[in-house]
């Protein structure tokens, strides 16, 4: 599998970084790609470019849009948990839907040490978590 992944802005200010997730991701597919947008990475997914994505620490503007694509096209969206919250979550995973579930476990456990911001978003135009 090649998949892709981004690092937070905030790598340098929190100890779940990402860096232990590719550590451990990069022995167990052919590579890891980093091109440097959400969107770019989903829309690769979605092409089938790429089998897989993960991140955390995003903002919804970063990847509503790559995500419709990756779900249009067939593929799957979930968040680190394998649950819907990956919107306004700060995390996500999406994939072909192939490995979606091997690359997901991969990720368990792992989120943003933050509340996160989305949920103030949420909050704000009224839509129940």
């Amino acid at each position: 599998s090649i998949l892709a992944t981004g690092f937070a802005y905030v790598r340098n200010e929190v100890s779940r970084n990402n860096v232990d997730n590719f550590g451990n991701l990069i022995l167990k597919c052919h590579d890891i790609r980093r091109p440097g947008a959400a969107s770019l990475d989903l829309a690769y997914v979605a092409a089938g470019r790429f089998d897989g994505y993960w991140e955390a620490y995003l903002k919804p503007w970063d990847i509503a849009a790559g995500c419709l694509l990756v779900i249009e096209a067939g593929g799957q969206v979930t968040d680190f948990h394998g649950g819907n919250d990956w919107l306004f979550g700060a995390n996500a995973v999406a994939s072909n839907g192939t490995i979606h579930e091997a690359l997901r476990s991969e990720l368990s456990g792992t989120e943003p040490n933050y509340e996160p911001w989305g949920r103030e978003i949420q909050r704000q135009l009224g839509i129940q978590e």
